[in-house]
Formats: C-alpha cells, structure tokens, sequence
C-alpha cells in the first residue's frame, strides 16, 4: 500500500466496517419480532413473559445510546465499536443456549447494550473519516442501506430458520458475525475521538439513562396492564424529574453529555423529534402488521417476512438515486415530501381485509418504503451536519437516542390501543356471527383479562369457525385504527420538517481568508453543491477553537 493510497484505503474500511457494525446492531430488531410465536411455544411463556423479550433488547439500548457516544468520543470509537461487538456476541450466545424465557432475556438485555454501542459510534467512524458534509451524504447514505439491509435480513433469516430449525438458531449468525468482525477490527479499523478536552459527564449519563429506563418502562407496564398502576405511576413520575434533573446537570456540566447549544440549531431540534415521532408511528405499524399476517391472514413466519422484507427492500433499491436527489433538492423537500408519501401509504392499508391478496398489498408496502428511502438517508446527513464537526458523535448519539425511545415507544402505544380496539368490538362481530348475547359477553370478558390470542387456543366445538372469523375481525378493527395513528403520527413529523427545516437566507459572499466564528453553526437543509451557503456550511463545520 502506498502512502498516497493509505487515506482513502483507511476511510473505505472505515466505511465497511460502520456498515457492518448497523448491520450488527440492528440484526436482532426484526429477527427476534418475527420469532415471538415461536418462542412463546417452545418455552411456555406467557404473553407478559413475551413482551419482555423484546423490551429487555430495546430498554439498554434506548437508555445507553447517549452515555456510549460520550465513552467512543472520549476514550475512542474503536474501543467502543469492538466492545458492542463483543456484548452482541455474548448476548446471542447466552441466547441460543437458553432453556427459560428468563435466559432470552439476559441474552437480549446484552444484545442491547452491544447495538447501543454500535449505533452511534458508527455514525460517528464515518462523520471523523468524512468532515466535508457534501461528501459525507454519499457514506451516510450507504450506512443507511445497511440499516435497511440489517431489518429485511432478520426477518427473512428468522423466517427461514424457523421453517426448518428450533427457534434458537435465529441467534446462530449474530453470534458468529461479531465475533468475525471483531477479529477484522483490529487491523482494520483506525481509532478516532471527538477534538478537543471533552469529559466524561456521569451526572448527565445516569440522569439521562435514568428517565429513558423509566419512560420506557412506564408506558409498557402502562400499555399491558393500567397507567393509573402505582408502579407505572411511580415509573413515569421517576421519568419526568430524572429529565428536569438531566437538562440542569447538563446547563451546569463544562462537558456535557449532551450540549443543549444544540438545539438552537433548527435542523437538529427537527431531525431529532422527526426520528422519534416517525420511529414511534412506523415499528408501532410493523407490530400491528407482523400480528396482521399471523392472527388475521394466519401466514407463516417466512411469508409475513417476505412481505415485511418489502418495505426495507425497496429504500436499498432507491439508495442510489435518493443520493443523486440529495445533490438537487432541499432536505426539507425530501424528508417532508417522503413523510407525505408514507402517510398516504399507511391510509392506503386501512381497506386491507383478512383476504388481501400478495399483489394488492405490496404495492402499498412498495409505496411505503420509497417513501421511508426519501426519509432515512436525508434525516440522518442533517442530523450529523448540523452541528459543529467536533461534536458529530454526540448528535448521532442523540439522534439515534430519540429514535430508540420512539421506536420502544410504539409497539407499546400502538399494541395497547389494537387490543383495547379490538376487544371493544369483539362482542359486536360475535353477535353478527350469530352468538347470543350472553356468550358473545363472556368470549370478550376472557379476551379482555387474558388476550384475544387466547381465544385462538379455546376448544370452541361447532362454532369455532364463527367464533375465529369474528376475533379476525377484531383484529382488523385494531389494525385500521393502529394504521389511522400511525400515519397522524406521520404527518406530524412532516409538518415538523416543513417548519424546521427551512431554507436560510442566502449570505452575503464569503470574504476570502475570513474565518467564521467559532461555533457557528452549520446549514445542512440544502444539498446541492457549490452554492455559497454550503461553502459556509462546510467551513463551519471545521473544527474551531471549542468543541
């Protein structure tokens, strides 16, 4: 290797390895979802036990996201990267050995302190390798695909193990490829820190882990039980002051965790509540549509994942050409015009019934994720490149906090209000079925205290027939309104883009050998090349006197 060639051949490793490292990180996302069935009847467990194998993955990595970004700016990237590595690993391990439903959790809750390694520090490898924003979009874009590459696997992985193997081996590659990875890292990958003297800022780490543990929890104990439960009570109100607690420790901290500056920037205040909101709406539908196949359509694992597959696979088809529309268009135009289009989607599916045809609903899964390929890669190249280069880590951790706190956030809310839905209108669609009154009364009381599914698994003689097309029915009930929410939720984060993420005033043209001040802020709404705003941008995004 020559020494010309050894910077472009370290940032393309670079590059490769962040790929891999989303890749790793999101792996369990969708290939756990799609396995819960199975899991339930291999281990006995019961629907509460359930909702914890997911959970115990999503609440680590939802409240150490912030605390592993401030660790790889601090101590290095790389250090961090490889121990995600290692925690994902042993996380899948202790999974596939597992013999209890209690021991998939302890595998999942070290899986998600492995992706809550992996994400931010990703974003942030390839913002240190990439300082010009301009270029930097190309790199994020392809980080993105990963992200997709990442959920359509797992599902088709799951899918396919299940139909011929034991649940336990969907834990067989994420257990095998970081352990691979990890042994590449080590020559292949450089190590990077964030400039400048920043500190570790424990005060802001606990608080912050503190008040996504608990919201998190809260709103799950919340959604399967009652919000008025004195623990969920107690839970969100631990929420709310260990967040009033974090925004004081962090105004007081020489070296924050997270800089509140940072929010003066328009962009990333929008990128940030967008990620959250959107992520709540769109892994709030995927729950509803995984139950749909199974409950209502009665699909296999491998066929509701080839349709979920749908969605993810078409932002990797799109990739290339959303990057040629990133040098063209605003990054308002883009992630508001994709929100548009991923609400008129999930409206779309609202007409879907328990004998939708494979033609009919792909298209709209099509449909939804061209829009979501508008969305990703724009919001994630505004999010790094409006702040200043220095703290690039930081706000990728931040982002992908927010969004791992709407996405734990929605399966809850939105799987809550399904079964509430569909257990209201469970007694009218048994009455149609031509059940009496006082049984159609009794079916929907047991649906209410143990779960519809549990009706699936009654001894219901004669009427069975009748009795399964009326809880479909449910279903679909729930479903429809899940996916009226979700696209609400939609067009909320659109119309937070529109309002954000407005074009600046052009400035007057740079004054040659001027220096902008230090920490002004960068401009990323725009993402055509050689226009005076962007020059500023990018000179802003250089690192200046203070991080």
């Amino acid at each position: 290797m020559t020494t010309a060639h050894a910077p472009r051949d370290r940032r393309a490793a670079t590059l490769v390895m962040a790929c891999i490292g989303v890749f790793v990180g999101y792996l369990p996302t969708n290939t756990v979802s799609v396995s819960l069935p199975a899991i339930q009847r291999a281990l006995d467990a019961s629907t509460s036990q359930l909702s914890w194998v997911t959970d115990a993955f999503v609440l680590p990595l939802a409240a150490l996201i912030l605390t592993a970004g401030a660790i790889g700016d601090v101590h290095g990237r790389k250090k961090v990267y490889q121990a995600g590595m290692a925690f994902s690993a042993v996380g899948a391990l202790i999974a596939l050995c597992s013999q209890s439903v209690q021991m998939v959790w302890v595998g999942q809750v070290f899986a998600g302190v492995g992706s809550a390694a992996l994400l931010p520090t990703t974003l942030a490898m390839i913002s240190h390798a990439v300082p010009d924003h301009r270029e930097r979009g190309k790199f994020i874009g392809i980080w993105a695909a990963s992200l997709m590459a990442s959920l359509a696997a797992g599902a088709l992985l799951a899918g396919a193990v299940l139909d011929h193997f034991a649940w336990r081996w969907i834990y067989l590659l994420p257990a095998a490829v970081p352990v691979a990875v990890l042994a590449l890292s080590v020559k292949l990958l450089a190590e990077s820190r964030a400039p400048g003297s920043r500190r570790l800022d424990w005060g802001g780490q606990i608080t912050a882990a503190l008040s996504i543990t608990a919201l998190v929890y809260g709103i799950i104990e919340g959604g399967a039980g009652s919000f008025t439960d004195v623990k969920v009570m107690v839970a969100l109100f631990t929420s709310v002051v260990s967040a009033v607690a974090f925004v004081l420790v962090e105004r007081s901290s020489n070296s924050p965790m997270l800089d509140l500056t940072l929010l003066r920037s328009p962009a990333f205040t929008a990128t940030t509540l967008i990620s959250m909101i959107t992520f709540l709406g769109l892994i709030g539908f995927f729950f509803t549509l995984s139950l749909y196949f199974g409950m209502v359509q009665g699909l296999t694992t491998f066929q509701g994942a080839c349709r979920l597959a749908v969605i993810t696979g078409v932002p990797l088809l799109l990739g290339a050409p959303v990057g040629r529309l990133m040098k063209r268009f605003s990054a308002r135009l883009l992630i508001s015009g994709g929100l548009v289009v991923i609400a008129g989607a999930l409206l779309m599916l609202t007409s879907i019934g328990a004998n939708t045809s494979y033609l009919s609903l792909v298209w709209r899964l099509a449909l939804l994720g061209a829009g979501l390929a508008l969305v990703v890669t724009p919001l994630t190249a505004t999010a790094v490149s409006s702040v200043p280069f220095p703290q690039a880590g930081m706000a990728a951790a931040a982002n992908n906090a927010f969004r791992q706190v709407g996405g734990a956030l929605g399966p809850a809310i939105l799987g809550a209000i399904l079964s509430a839905k569909a257990v209201n209108a469970l007694p009218g669609h048994l009455t149609d079925a031509g059940l009496p009154k006082a049984a159609a009364d009794h079916l929907a009381s047991s649906a209410g205290a143990h779960g519809l599914d549990t009706i699936a698994g009654m001894n219901l003689g004669a009427d069975q027939a009748r009795i399964l097309g009326a809880v479909s029915n449910s279903f679909l009930d729930g479903i429809h309104l899940c996916l009226v929410i979700a696209a609400v939720l939609t067009l909320l984060a659109a119309a937070v883009g529109a309002a954000m993420l407005r074009q600046p005033k052009q400035p007057a043209p740079p004054v040659a050998g001027r220096t902008p001040a230090p920490g002004q802020q960068p401009s990323t709404v725009h993402f055509a090349a050689a226009s005076p705003e962007e020059t500023r941008s990018h000179s802003a995004a250089v690192p200046s006197s203070s991080p």
